[in-house]
């Protein structure tokens, strides 16, 4: 697998474990992505193709995943070394998720 620079202004170190269930997560969100490109192709009906657009529930879990797993270690570990900043990074983090 290539690596890409992160476009983010840091890095985070994850476990194989935590990778492990991530990408998996992103590979669940992508066959359903694919199959709903599918039915697109094939002229499906639209409410069959909004029905499971709807379904695809799978990018909030990865996204609560990868939440919890930053507040745990992250957050946390900025905190314990004074860096205050970070909550408000959280919350400024937190706000987009909510739009």
């Amino acid at each position: 697998m290539e690596q890409q620079t992160c476009a983010c202004h840091e890095k985070k170190v994850r476990s194989e474990q935590e990778v492990k269930s991530l990408i998996h997560r992103l590979n669940r969100i992508e066959g359903q992505i694919r199959g709903i490109r599918g039915m697109v192709e094939r002229d499906c009906y639209c409410p069959d193709i909004l029905v499971q657009s709807a379904a695809v529930t799978a990018m909030n879990a990865f996204s609560k995943e990868l939440l919890a797993s930053h507040i745990r270690t992250c957050v946390a570990d900025d905190i314990r070394a004074g860096n205050d900043a970070v909550i408000d990074e959280l919350l400024a983090t937190l706000q987009k998720l909510m739009k």
